[in-house]
């Protein structure tokens, strides 16, 4: 296999700015490049700006629940900041920030030059990126261009008849239809290439069975977008046709059916899930093999339990619909539908546990987060079978608890491999290392935060307190509960402080990376750090599954394996 040689150190980037010639020149570089590393970055940039907004409307909605009869904000407001902010961390946080992580990587360890369709790629983010900001628009322009603006207030799953022109007048749904409309339309593309590029591109020896398992786990969720969002797309050209055009798809009055809009948009909103936590999958299975200097443990095996999920996870959605009365057919078909997806996932968890065992483990920031990730989706697989249970839930569902369960996943399990990854791939993206002293002090002040927030959460859900209420009577029962989670967000809130403050800071003054300071084995690390746009020089040739290890360590017994 070819390596190619480090140029010299990251330049020091604190040294006199561009003159302003030069600085357009950059700008036009960034706007029309059609290199996957850049798109991947922007993705990424992108994404990071919209969870420094979903976390202020976070926390606004959080000092608006810390105590009883409290009114920092207006019951509409409320409405407007749960539907945006739920909106932009799935659509606009959680998708592009793994798929921008797909972006740069996927081609740099399967060992291409760029992606299938360049072209495609830009196309995709451009049209994604401009469906947030579509979004965002509507607080300008959410009451037509002459009048003040206002923000959607229907919640992310916009149930019928909350959409209708009766309940949502003016333009302020619709700014949330076509932004979401358009970064379905990105996805798809993003997905689309990924598959075309992981089956076409791959270099010279790596088979199916030698690729990584952060290569697989994109490919399966990249095939679930196909078959997931596509409904979520013709939701909502039925939608714009309800309120446009006189059509009665979600209009109970008219003949038409509320509940058909929930099939619809859970037919895409639980395959969302696994379509987020797959790649955070994939990140665990390229760190914690790392970190514990251990190939992974049961490769066919997380192989075979990935494309279980993907094939199980499309057909449990229904399990957020028992209370509107399936009938004892239907809830007893999505109970065992649910319930045996944690079959495939507890196999990744005894696997990485196994990867562990014996491990020489390195305790960096990176691996940290990797470990909080694993104890965090045990819990949160766990209080996702309680809710498969349909009376349970019949109980549970419009509560708290179910917040709770899905920041679990959301946050304890994306966001915690999301930063793992940040931590283990920034210095191959940027040539510089994360302070891992910062990286620390994020790593405790979020996971303290988070499970002050989310475990208590569970709490006033058992009591009764019903999602997405205003305010509630001090009589309750759930004050101090309300303010412990708002405590423990203030505290997420200044770990992501710390984060942002690190990357910056690192970003100019970190130490030097070099190509592979962790020494790792699979092939990006074989590149510069940052690689250069053709990543390549000549195309590697690859004999096993840990191309990088083989080659640093060819004493070693078990390098070399199918």
């Amino acid at each position: 296999m070819a390596t190619q040689t480090p140029v010299s150190p990251v330049a020091d980037r604190t040294t006199a700015l561009r003159p302003s010639g030069r600085m357009l020149e950059v700008l036009h570089e960034w706007v029309t490049t059609v290199d996957h590393k850049k798109i991947g970055l922007m993705y990424i940039a992108y994404a990071l700006v919209f969870m420094l907004i979903a976390g202020v409307q976070a926390l606004l909605m959080r000092i608006q629940l810390a105590v009883p009869n409290n009114h920092f904000v207006s019951p509409q407001e409320f409405n407007r900041l749960f539907t945006m902010h739920g909106t932009t961390m799935v659509f606009f946080v959680g998708m592009p920030i793994l798929f921008g992580f797909g972006n740069y990587l996927v081609p740099l360890m399967i060992g291409a030059r760029d992606m299938a369709f360049p072209r495609l790629n830009a196309f995709s983010f451009w049209i994604a990126g401009f469906g947030g900001l579509l979004l965002y628009f509507s607080y300008f322009a959410g009451s037509g261009l002459y009048a003040a603006g206002t923000a959607p207030d229907v919640g992310w799953f916009a149930y019928a008849p909350l959409t209708a022109r009766a309940f949502s007048p003016g333009h302020s749904t619709d700014y949330w239809t076509l932004g979401v409309l358009l970064s379905g339309i990105g996805t798809i593309g993003t997905a689309l290439n990924i598959v075309t590029t992981t089956i076409c591109m791959r270099c010279p020896g790596m088979k199916m069975s030698r690729m990584p398992l952060l290569v697989w786990l994109y490919f399966v969720t990249c095939c679930m977008v196909f078959v997931a969002v596509s409904p979520l797309t013709a939701a909502q050209i039925m939608l714009m046709i309800d309120r446009y055009l006189g059509g009665h798809f979600f209009d109970t009055q008219a003949g038409g059916s509320a509940v058909l809009w929930m099939h619809f948009f859970w037919i895409f909103g639980h395959p969302e899930v696994y379509i987020l936590v797959l790649p955070a999958f994939g990140f665990a299975n390229e760190i914690i093999p790392v970190f514990s200097r251990k190939a992974i443990f049961g490769y066919p095996a997380m192989v075979g339990a990935t494309v279980g999920i993907g094939f199980i996870s499309l057909s449990v959605w229904a399990h957020h619909m028992f209370s509107v009365g399936l009938g004892p057919g239907a809830n007893a078909f999505f109970t065992f539908a649910t319930m045996v997806i944690s079959v495939p996932t507890g196999i990744k968890i005894f696997n990485w546990l196994a990867t562990l065992w014996g491990g020489n483990i390195h305790f960096t920031t990176s691996m940290m987060f990797a470990v909080g990730f694993l104890f965090q989706f045990l819990i949160a697989g766990l209080t996702g079978i309680m809710l498969s249970v349909a009376p349970f839930d019949w109980q549970l569902t419009g509560s708290y608890f179910v917040v709770a369960h899905f920041h679990y996943v959301l946050v304890g399990a994306i966001l915690f491999m999301i930063f793992s990854a940040f931590y283990y791939w920034f210095p191959k993206m940027s040539g510089r290392v994360l302070v891992e002293k910062l990286g620390k002090w994020h790593f405790w002040l979020f996971l303290i935060g988070f499970h002050l927030t989310f475990d208590f959460m569970h709490i006033p859900g058992m009591l009764g307190m019903p999602r997405r209420i205003y305010t509630y009577e001090a009589d309750r029962g759930w004050a101090m509960w309300n303010m412990i989670i708002s405590s423990g967000a203030v505290l997420q809130a200044i770990a992501i402080l710390i984060f942002v403050y690190n990357m910056v800071w690192s970003y100019f003054k970190g130490p030097v990376a070099g190509p592979d300071p962790w020494d790792a084995w699979t092939l990006e690390w074989t590149t510069t750090s940052p690689p250069p746009a053709y990543n390549f020089a000549v195309l590697p040739t690859v004999e096993s599954r840990r191309p990088l290890w083989d080659l640093k360590h060819p004493e070693d017994p078990d390098s070399n394996y199918e």
